[in-house]
């Protein structure tokens, strides 16, 4: 690896920083503001989308141009040309469905924009000779654009400086190890800068740059699996199929068979397939998502994929980065240990290494505090900080002349395995410090070997600033049954020092990563029985992750530096820290932009509530669906009308299901979120719609021999429609449990609205509901009383014998 000199030379503009050059590299000013209006004006902008959501359109779209909304508009049409108006109000509800689908996640886009906005990567360009920080997508073609550890490339470009720049391209390419970047290279946007430092010309911008011809740049590696989704797609998708031999079958029987006239045979036919379509399934899902985006977004949480939501719900380990997750960014020196040499002189070496790095990170950025530079060192040759070398160095020339290599790192890397320096370090990590040796090198910082033969001169102390809301929300974990893992690249000892404070089960017994075996399986294992790690690599972040999920482990992985980006990426939810690095936010789907590890219980309960409610609530629609197959199959066997018309089915799924519902999908929920979302629901729905259906059908039948004349058939409707009724509201109220006060109104004061039907003179006219005589009312309300004993005995037996 060829290293570069470095001195920083400052280029004065009018407001701004000024630009910064390295040695013997001459620096360039960047676009004027006339050379830059001038490509905006030719559209030489990077204008890729904002990634954060849908736009207004595509939400429209989405909502209004579905398949079941084609279905039961043509079948509306057909109800508005044979009549009458009420056998039509199934129609205005899919339309009030539609609205409330569109304006919720309208709201949840204004709330993702406005995030997207904080969040938004600001990369940093030089024009006039001023560096200054704008918007991604004010980058023009031919920019300048400085890079730092942590930076994402956003546009393609070539390297026009480059002081030790190592880029990451794993996520273009796949190959892990960095790659070190020279003037004239090209690099690539959605790579990343690993270590070192320096510019480049952007060559492409917007659409014609790598990333986004692939793909909205990093978002196209990773894309959250809903389970919740595929499971209503796969339902749908089964319903369409079973709805066209129905409707066949109903006009052909009710036509033929039965000779009823062409108005009452469609009326009778559209009555049978609209209640199969589960229609405020798909609403209440994006309802329910929409309305946690909102929810979490009031708490500074970007969702960048809504499905993450259920994602994170649906995890049973999280991998947490000490850094900046655990502890908080800053760190503060504890002290200095002289081991060789003099102090005075030590803390001048300290604040010359601190000043030879623009870009510190946490570690040096406390050195620095503690001792600034003096001045008097002119820095020749530098080795930024790497996540994999674990150490950072300098060559120096001192105020009286003499030369000098110095390597600033982690001990147990610096110093052969025995050292007994190394004694003392682990007595100060026992104790959560954080140590840092400071040695003088015999060799040039470009030698492979440079830490071979070092001389240590100092153990650099440092203090971890622990977050207060950690141990709250490691307790949550806990007690919600996820398990929390440390990947750290801290020493071992000390990050279980550190976690053992924190409350961490396992903390006790940390684990050195480099001991790990390389073998998954073996790996796997070790990881599971582990609690902390330290001495990890991002390499072996990302192979732990992987490992996990060998064992059918859905993994959530947080951090915030850019040694955590490729184990995010790879993982099933990937957390950032909103003041982590470019890199790291590019690859989440979650973003926590107030930087509080203790918004992750928000997160996590927040999937729990959208999962387990529209569980809840698919089992009330499949219900239905499973009832109205059954029915129809009934009426074509045994060759009668079908019992309703589509006024009473709109009746009882608003009353049943509909409202209901909707109070049911957003209501608290912190159920553990379970897979096998389609097997959860239909154990319950397919029983329930076989013993509500048959229940109505069997009081249709005894109707029907019950009555006679010519008002028989909306008599025997009425009955039918009130055993229905009572059996699907007894559904309604297992489904609501366990009870609270709410729950109990809910179900009472949608029973009392269908009483108040059958004993107002003109809904009863409106609906054709009119119950006739005594005995047969009873019966059905008896019918029903049976049923509900049915439901009750066979949900138990469902709960024993198909455990979810």
């Amino acid at each position: 690896m060829t290293e570069r000199a470095r001195t920083d030379v400052e280029q004065p503009g009018p407001g701004g920083e000024p630009a910064r050059r390295a040695a013997g590299q001459p620096v360039n000013p960047g676009l004027t503001a006339a050379e830059v209006a001038e490509r905006v004006a030719r559209g030489e902008v990077n204008d890729v989308p904002v990634r954060s959501s849908r736009s207004v359109a595509e939400i429209v779209r989405a909502n209004v141009f579905t398949r079941f909304n084609a279905i039961i508009g043509v079948l509306f049409v057909i109800i508005l040309i044979v009549g009458p108006l009420q056998d039509g109000l199934f129609g205005f509800v899919i339309v009030a469905n539609t609205g409330i689908g569109i304006v919720q996640e309208l709201r949840a886009k204004k709330t993702l924009d406005k995030l997207a906005v904080i969040g938004e990567a600001r990369p940093t360009v030089r024009r006039g000779g001023v560096t200054e920080e704008i918007p991604t997508s004010a980058v023009v073609l031919d920019d300048v654009l400085e890079l730092g550890p942590g930076d994402k490339v956003i546009v393609d470009g070539e390297v026009l400086e480059s002081d030790s720049l190592e880029i990451d391209e794993s996520l273009l390419t796949g190959e892990a190890d960095p790659v070190v970047k020279k003037p004239g290279e090209q690099v690539m946007s959605g790579s990343f800068v690993v270590a070192g430092g320096g510019a480049f010309t952007a060559t492409k911008v917007g659409r014609q740059a790598y990333a986004a011809q692939l793909a909205e740049e990093a978002s196209r590696f990773t894309l959250v699996h809903s389970e919740l989704r595929t499971g209503i797609s796969q339902i749908l998708k089964y319903v369409t199929w079973m709805m066209i031999p129905t409707a066949i079958g109903l006009i052909l029987s009710h036509l033929l068979t039965l000779g009823l006239p062409g108005d009452a045979a469609i009326r009778r036919m559209v009555a049978g397939i609209v209640p199969m379509i589960p229609e405020g399934l798909v609403l209440l899902t994006s309802v329910a998502f929409a309305i946690g985006v909102i929810r979490l977004g009031r708490k500074k949480c970007l969702v960048q994929e809504l499905p993450a939501i259920e994602g994170l719900a649906r995890v049973d380990v999280v991998c947490l980065d000490k850094t900046g997750t655990l502890t908080e960014g800053g760190m503060d020196v504890q002290g200095l240990r002289t081991l060789d040499g003099d102090e005075g002189y030590l803390r001048q070496v300290l604040g010359a290494l601190g000043e030879s790095d623009p870009r510190p990170n946490a570690s040096l950025q406390a050195v620095i505090e503690a001792y600034p530079a003096d001045g008097g060192w002119r820095c020749v040759q530098s080795l930024p900080f790497s996540s994999a070398r674990k150490y950072s160095g300098g060559a120096f020339n001192d105020p009286d002349g003499e030369s000098s290599t110095w390597l600033l790192g982690a001990p147990d890397v610096l110093l052969p395995a025995g050292d007994q320096r190394l004694a003392e370090t682990d007595a100060l990590n026992a104790q959560g410090f954080r140590v840092l040796l400071l040695a003088r090198a015999a060799r040039e910082l470009d030698d492979p070997d440079v830490t071979r033969d070092v001389r240590p001169a100092a153990l650099v102390v440092l203090e971890q600033r622990l977050r207060p809301d950690a141990p709250d929300t490691l307790r949550y974990f806990e007690e919600q049954g996820v398990r929390a893992k440390v990947l750290s690249g801290d020493n071992a000892v000390s990050v279980g020092a550190v976690a053992g404070k924190l409350g961490l089960p396992g903390a006790d017994a940390p684990v050195d990563a480099r001991a790990l075996p390389g073998e998954r399986d073996a790996m796997a294992a070790e990881i599971e029985a582990g609690a902390v790690f330290g001495r990890v690599t991002p390499q072996q972040k990302r192979d732990m992750v992987a490992a996990l999920q060998t064992r059918s482990h859905t993994v959530a992985m947080t951090g915030d530096g850019v040694n955590d980006v490729l184990a995010l990426k790879d993982a099933d939810i990937g957390v950032a820290m909103g003041s982590g690095s470019e890199a790291t936010r590019a690859v989440a789907q979650i973003v926590l932009l107030n930087n509080s590890f203790a918004t992750l219980p928000s997160v996590v309960a927040e999937g729990r509530r959208v999962i387990g409610n529209i569980t809840r609530v698919a089992t009330l629609f499949l219900t239905k669906t499973v009832y109205s197959v059954l029915l129809a199959i009934l009426v074509a066997c045994w060759q009668i009308p079908y019992p309703y018309l589509p006024r009473h089915l709109t009746l009882l799924s608003t009353l049943t299901i509909g409202v209901p519902a909707f109070f049911l999908a957003l209501a608290p929920n912190k159920e553990r979120a379970r897979p096998h979302f389609v097997r959860r629901v239909m154990r319950y729905a397919i029983p329930s719609g076989l013993i509500t259906g048959a229940a109505a059908f069997v009081t249709y039948l005894l109707a029907r021999s019950y009555y006679t004349g010519p008002g028989a058939l909306p008599a025997e409707t009425s009955a039918a429609t009130l055993t229905l009724f009572l059996t699907a509201i007894w559904v309604l109220a297992i489904i609501a449990r366990p009870y609270t006060w709410w729950r109990i109104a809910l179900v009472l004061a949608m029973g009392l609205a269908f009483l108040i039907v059958l004993a107002t003179p003109w809904l009863q006219t409106f609906f054709a509901l009119r119950l006739v005589g005594t005995t047969m009312p009873w019966a059905a309300v008896a019918i029903a009383v049976l049923a509900a004993v049915l439901l009750e005995l066979t949900w138990r037996w469902v709960g024993r014998r198909f455990p979810a």
